[in-house]
């Protein structure tokens, strides 16, 4: 039987990078998918970009003023509220993501790259939703929705710090 979330939420995946880098070579869009599914409640269209250093620096660069790459960006799209039964989905962005970031932050950070990814994409899903952390109560709302949806997938909460570096 199909889950209503997977049938209202559409994520495509676009491999900018090479997809045979290891660590993420073990990845496969099934499991991204999981994960960003994972975090929406209403219909979504999601696009996740896993790209360079290089795009990702101008992509930061152009868009928020800071020119170095960076693990993640979302780029929501203001979509207006036409009623649940329009049949659009309620939530769409762009989600880029760096492997190369993503796999330096995990070597400095003592966490496993993978588990890190997955908190990146979840991370970037749930600023397409409107979640931000600006304010000290937005985080801790934000990283409290970060930790319950990782545990679905036995991944530990990446807030603690970790003793194996």
């Amino acid at each position: 039987m199909t889950s209503k979330t997977n049938t209202l939420v559409s994520v495509a995946i676009q491999w900018a990078m090479q997809a045979d880098h290891p660590p993420f070579s073990e990845v496969d869009n099934s499991r991204i998918r999981r994960w960003a599914k994972a975090c929406f409640m209403d219909r979504a269209d999601i696009t996740i970009r896993l790209v360079g250093e290089e795009e990702g620096r101008e992509l930061n660069r152009d868009f928020r003023g800071k020119d170095y790459a960076t693990n993640v960006l979302t780029f929501p799209m203001d979509m207006p509220d036409l009623g649940a039964n329009s049949g659009l989905p309620v939530f769409m962005a762009d989600i880029v993501i760096c492997p190369a970031v993503v796999e330096r932050e995990a070597a400095e950070q003592g966490k496993d790259p993978i588990d890190h990814l997955a908190h990146l994409i979840i991370h970037g899903c749930l600023h397409a939703q409107g979640y931000v952390h600006e304010s000290e109560n937005q985080a801790e709302l934000m990283e409290n929705r970060e930790i319950e949806i990782l545990k679905r997938f036995r991944i530990s909460n990446p807030y603690v710090i970790s003793a194996k570096k």
